[in-house]
Formats: structure tokens, C-alpha cells, sequence
């Protein structure tokens, strides 16, 4: 793995295949591996893949306290540094938060944008899941699930400002609310959404080939956005 300082953090990040860039963000407490059928395919279709992981995440040193809005901080430094010019990027939950924070606050970073399993704020997630975690929470506090029970607080306003292609995708069985889903799909303009049925949160993704054909054909269809580069 290679690593890039941003924001007085190191991330530690892979890259894989040659051609237009997309980059790939994992959700809470995973980092960049559970991508491994997704990198396949994309760099089996032409694509370069650049997959970090978040700060304090996979291969970086742990922190004591998580921002969503730090994330996506990184994420623009990371895609300033290593010179990637309007590079896809896809986010698979607290990745997909990320995302969406990262064009809302520059926008036109991205050439186009795909988020799964998303929400705007923890009331966007379902009550069995908060209810749970904000059981373990309060015997064996952890940062991570603090940010989940705390943020993040996306405003559909917000979301009306972004102006590139954007994919929305969800398992039947996700553990965001369906209207949270269609809410963000429909407040960005123009954007798709697609609900994958009898799939859950992350079952359509990890070591499965779906997430990725779904990909693979939405940056084909949208490959106006951004040019081949070979990227850093």
C-alpha cells in the first residue's frame, strides 16, 4: 500500500488497473478489502482504482474521535494530492455519506457520484438498529458508533446543489429506511436510484458481483463526465 498525509493524518491506500479514475470508500469500522470483487471488475473493464481507507480505519492509526465532515476533508485532500482531476467515486455507507459531504462542500470534485446504503442522519437509519447500538454504546462507549448515533446532519437543500451524475442504490433489507433512500434520490437532480431486492446493507457488495456491474454500467453511461488519466 501507498500513503498520502492529509490533514495532519496518514492514509494509507491502494491502486489498481490502468485508465479513467474512480475511487472507492468503505463504511464504518471496514477499510478498502471489502472491495476486492468490485476492484476485479472495475480494473477488468478498464478502470484505475484508488481505495483508502478513512482515517483511523484499515492500515491507519486509530482515533480518538470521529467527524464525518474530517472525512470528507480527507477524501478532497486525498483526490487534490494525488492529482486526480473529476474522479468518480463510490460509497458503500459511511463511505457514501462521505461522498455526498465531499461535493456538497467542493462542488465539482467529482466527474460523478454512487452511494449505497446511505443516510442523512441517524434518524435516517431503522430503530431496531439504533436501538441496539445505542445499548453497546452506553456499556462500551466506541468513537465509531458515537459517530453513527450522532451523525450526520445532511439537509435535503444541500443535496439540491449537487450537479453530477448520481447513482443510489440500497438492499431491499438495508438498514436505511427505504424513504431515506428515496429522499436522497430525490432531492439530487437527476439522480438514479436502485433498489437491489432481497439483498441486506452490505450483501450486494461484499464478495458479490452486483454493486459492481451496477457500477460498471453507470460509468459507462456517464463517461462524458470525466477523461481517461493515468492518475498517480
Amino acid at each position: 500500500m501507498k500513503t498520502v498525509n492529509v490533514n495532519g493524518v496518514t492514509l494509507h491506500y491502494a491502486v489498481f488497473g490502468e485508465g479513467s479514475p474512480i475511487v472507492l470508500i468503505h463504511g464504518n469500522g471496514e477499510d478498502h478489502t471489502i472491495f476486492r470483487t468490485e476492484i476485479d471488475q472495475l480494473t477488468a473493464a478498464g478502470y484505475r482504482v484508488y481505495a483508502p481507507d478513512s482515517r483511523g480505519h484499515g492500515a491507519n492509526s486509530p482515533m480518538t474521535e470521529y467527524h464525518y465532515a474530517d472525512m470528507a476533508e480527507d477524501m478532497y485532500a486525498f483526490i487534490t494530492a494525488l492529482g486526480l482531476s473529476r474522479p468518480a467515486l463510490y460509497g458503500h455507507s459511511d463511505g457514501g455519506i462521505i461522498g455526498l459531504l465531499l461535493e456538497i462542500g467542493h462542488p465539482g470534485t467529482l466527474g460523478m457520484l454512487a452511494v449505497s446504503g446511505t443516510n442523512l442522519s441517524p434518524a435516517g437509519l431503522i430503530p431496531s438498529f439504533i436501538e441496539e447500538f445505542s445499548a453497546i454504546n452506553q456499556e462500551r462507549p466506541d468513537p465509531l458508533v458515537t459517530l453513527m448515533l450522532t451523525e450526520p446532519q445532511i439537509t435535503t437543500e444541500e443535496l439540491k446543489n449537487i450537479r453530477i451524475p448520481v447513482l443510489v442504490t440500497a438492499g431491499e433489507n438495508d438498514l436505511v429506511l427505504r424513504t431515506e433512500t428515496e429522499k436522497i434520490a430525490g432531492a439530487i437532480p437527476g439522480a438514479e436510484m436502485m433498489i437491489v431486492e432481497k439483498e441486506d446493507h452490505g450483501s450486494y457488495i461484499v464478495d458479490s458481483e452486483i454493486m459492481g456491474n451496477l457500477l460498471i454500467g453507470f460509468l459507462r453511461k456517464n463517461r462524458r463526465n470525466y477523461a481517461d488519466q493515468p492518475g498517480t
